[in-house]
């Protein structure tokens, strides 16, 4: 591998919410152009920890550093132009049920560029072409499988060409044809649009399909990362609790 820049760097993240303690002096370093896996069981903070990441919510404390600027301290106002360079999948793809399939896709593009109308259909297009779903603009979201709304989702987070892609559990409710298709284009977007992506997942299978690097998070820190092979190779019993149990599962 490469020695690719850091692109985004996390340290001492510590996140709470009333009594429950999520994030406790998290520290990670996620490289430009990769794609990296946060794997851990329900409740662990892997969702919170993309949150932190879009900028959606505020740590209790520590640094996020995005390229050179730690985003905890941003206004909201100083927040646009680094949102700018983010697209998020969110779980369930969280569609505005009351748009269009195309007007889902064009909304990010409305609300951070000022282009042509034609320009902004061109870009629709292109995006939901990109995610292997040609002509369906006008077709409203209950219109659509459960898979379709993910590939529309998909198609909204890249809409704006961000720098970084946020996956919060991509595959979640899925069947295993419409999961295949969604690791798929993980890894070819990866290629096609040279993005860093970060994948929160709890499934293992697609875990070891869309990565480069995995990132166990147990009691709000990261246990181990690493590549696949390190992981399966990995001595440390969190590892290797993780891995026995999603045999099991």
């Amino acid at each position: 591998m490469s020695m690719k820049r850091t692109i985004i760097e996390i340290k001492s993240l510590y996140k709470s919410y009333a009594d429950l303690q999520v994030l406790q002096g998290l520290d990670l370093g996620i490289k430009q152009g990769e794609t990296i896996t946060i794997l851990g069981g329900s409740g662990t903070g892997k969702s919170v920890l993309l949150k932190l990441i879009a900028g959606l919510e505020k740590p209790d404390q520590g640094v996020i550093k995005i390229g050179t600027r730690d985003i905890v301290p941003l206004t909201e106002q100083e927040l646009i132009p680094i949102r700018r360079k983010i697209g998020m999948l969110f779980q369930g793809a969280a569609l505005f049920d009351s748009l269009s399939a195309g007007e889902n896709v064009a909304y990010p593009i409305r609300e951070h560029f000022r282009l042509t109308e034609q320009a902004i259909q061109r870009t629709v297009r292109e995006k939901l072409s990109l995610v292997g779903l040609d002509g369906i603009e006008d077709k409203m979201p209950a219109e659509l499988s459960g898979g379709m709304k993910k590939r529309v989702g998909l198609a909204r987070a890249i809409a704006i060409d961000p720098e970084i892609i946020l996956y919060d559990e991509p595959t979640t409710g899925l069947d295993p044809a419409n999961t295949q298709r969604i690791n798929q284009l993980i890894v070819e977007l990866q290629k096609i649009l040279k993005v860093t992506s970060i994948v929160v997942t709890h499934d293992l299978d697609s875990a070891y399909t869309v990565t480069d690097r995995l990132a166990l998070l147990h009691k709000g820190r990261i246990a181990m990362v690493g590549t696949k092979e390190e992981f399966k190779a990995s001595a440390i019993q969190e590892v290797q609790d993780f891995i026995a149990k999603k045999i099991v599962d």
